[in-house]
């Protein structure tokens, strides 16, 4: 597949801060393309030079095959945005709100089957201040997608929403990529990202630390498994076990153990629970998966 977007050596600074730190990268035509990071690493101020909202210091960027020096009317056209905060007008119904959005861009949309698409049918009348959160975040997609874009941006475009509502916004980002929408998302869960990504870039204080595929990002742990267990004596725990292994506290009485040989690492945790007297409960075995990858690399949760 061709690649829709090329970023090359982009930098953003702000006085002593590095918001964008020299990166380059590419997004594929036709794919979801995740950008992670903690809070501060960068990413909203990436994808907002790419936008057109932010001015880049330095760096290069190719849309549609074509290097863009400036992000004016035409390309926007081309676009559509669904920011972390939408304001609306409160006053209007979700009808009027979706026919305002198609004459920004010029353009003349069927309205019922747009709000038909993004499961707000029920609510084509309701004014705007009346709708639920999850309702206004597909009311936010479709205004994102009104005029027909080729490439789409979402930035968190599922906080604060219950997990029913997530994963509906889940299907509607998924019904997009079927239609040959390349989507460009940024988010703060670990769920998301492996439900819907391709490709996945993290980003560090200002850079890209690491990018593949999910399965690629997890096979590059070098783990097949992480046994965690809970104790009410985890500072026991965890000085009679660092030496066997790279032990990790998750919670106050939680630990972690990455292992490629779960059956001597249980051997090796029990027996010395037994020896030494500490409990041992809610056993679990599990394999690798995005969030691991993250926490290896950056030494922190996604909202840190």
């Amino acid at each position: 597949m061709e690649d829709i977007l090329l970023v090359k050596n982009l930098k953003k600074h702000y006085r002593d801060v590095r918001a964008v730190d020299d990166i380059s990268f590419s997004v594929k035509k036709g794919e979801i393309t995740s950008i992670l990071g903690p809070n501060g690493a960068g990413k909203t101020t990436t994808v907002e030079i790419i936008e057109g909202l932010r001015k880049a210091d330095a760096g290069d960027i190719y849309l549609f095959g074509k290097k863009i020096s400036h992000i004016d009317a035409s390309i926007k056209k081309s676009m559509g945005v669904q920011l972390q905060t939408t304001a609306f007008f409160e006053y209007l119904t979700v009808k009027e709100t979706i026919e305002l959005f198609a004459g920004l861009y010029g353009v003349t949309v069927d309205s019922r089957k747009v709000i038909e698409e993004f499961s707000l049918i029920d609510k084509t009348r309701s004014k705007v201040r009346e709708l639920s959160g999850g309702q206004l975040q597909r009311l936010a997609l479709a205004v994102a997608v009104v005029n027909d874009p080729e490439i789409i941006f979402l930035d968190e475009p599922t906080t604060g929403l219950d997990p029913q509502a997530r994963r509906n916004v889940w299907d509607i980002v998924l019904k997009l990529k079927e239609k040959g929408k390349t989507i460009i998302l940024t988010t703060h869960y670990m769920e998301e990202a492996e439900k819907l990504s391709d490709h996945v870039y993290i980003m560090d204080h200002g850079k890209i630390v690491a990018s593949g595929t999910v399965e690629e990002l997890v096979k590059s742990l070098g783990m097949e498994s992480f046994v965690e267990f809970s104790t009410t004596q985890s500072k026991k725990a965890l000085a009679l076990l660092e030496g066997d292994f790279k032990i990790k506290a998750i919670t106050r009485e939680t630990l972690s153990i990455p292992t490629t040989n779960v059956e001597q690492t249980l051997h090796v945790l029990f027996s010395k629970s037994h020896e030494n007297g500490f409990n041992v409960d809610n056993v679990i075995i599990r394999r690798p998966n995005l969030e691991d990858v993250f926490l290896h690399i950056t030494g922190r949760s996604l909202r840190d």
